[in-house]
């Protein structure tokens, strides 16, 4: 089964097309199955859109999966559609997006880390003049983030782990038990990570997450799914045959997708 569980599209301001062009776009593709998965609204904050170019707005949301749900009928035939969506974690505002997640009939929810203190990770100026230490200090507080939406319970994917590197590609070599702890609290929860083909739009390239992260992923048994987090059409399926025998070269045999929140395991 070819699938790609991570899309976004215009809603969320900085991707292009709509997601009938991205269920067009895997369809072409040959896939079996396309995720789409938009940035969710930021529902903590006071504003319809708090952050424009970011991520939809609060008014938006039901909207969204009503097209979805109505495309997922008229592509059924030609392609399987799942319904999740991408949200960042913020540990003080869990309660309010549970009840949010919860009025929407979603197949599954990617939870991913955007911002450390306060600021975007994919700021390059953020890390403009810091010595190593202050990156490691950043890396280990980012790993510890991660593990904490993995332990929260809350998603069933976790997504672009390792993102932290995207505009900062030497943070990646610094050396930190952190890593190792993310990795574990990853397996304890049993959610799902992504392998995120994303990185090769940004500085560091490849893929999320790292080679050694991977391993220890095996190792410790985490489950793995796919996505592409195409922000344009043309992205769809991205290295998805690539990905796939990299994992199988690496000792994974199953991966899964996901309908109505239940996971479902397929073959590499």
């Amino acid at each position: 089964m070819r699938f790609d569980l991570h899309t976004h599209h215009e809603r969320c301001g900085h991707a292009r097309g709509d997601l009938r062009a991205y269920i067009e776009a895997a369809v072409d593709a040959g896939l079996d199955a396309i995720g789409v998965s938009d940035h969710s609204p930021h529902f903590a904050e006071p504003q319809d859109q708090a952050l424009p170019g970011v991520a939809m707005a609060k008014s938006e949301f039901s909207a969204y999966v009503a097209e979805a749900r109505a495309l997922r009928r008229e592509y059924a035939d030609r392609i399987e559609v799942l319904i999740g969506v991408e949200s960042d974690y913020f540990p003080e505002h869990e309660s309010c997006y549970r009840v949010a997640f919860s009025r929407q009939p979603l197949d599954y929810l990617i939870g991913s880390v955007h911002r450390l203190d306060g600021v975007d990770l994919f700021q390059r100026e953020r890390w403009e003049g810091m010595e190593k230490k202050q990156l490691r200090d950043a890396r280990e507080r980012y790993c510890d983030l991660v593990a904490r939406s993995a332990s929260c319970g809350m998603f069933d994917v976790l997504g672009h782990v390792d993102v932290i590197k995207a505009t900062c590609p030497e943070i990646a070599g610094l050396a930190t038990p952190a890593v190792d702890r993310m990795v574990r609290a990853i397996a304890a929860a049993d959610v799902t990570m992504e392998i995120n083909t994303s990185g090769n739009t940004k500085d560091c390239g490849g893929w999320y997450p790292a080679p050694d992260i991977l391993e220890r992923a095996r190792r410790y048994g985490v489950k793995l799914t796919f996505g592409s987090d195409a922000h344009d059409p043309g992205r769809v399926g991205e290295d998805h045959e690539q990905v796939r025998q990299a994992v199988h070269d690496l000792g994974f045999r199953r991966w899964y997708v996901f309908r109505e929140r239940r996971r479902l395991s397929i073959p590499i």
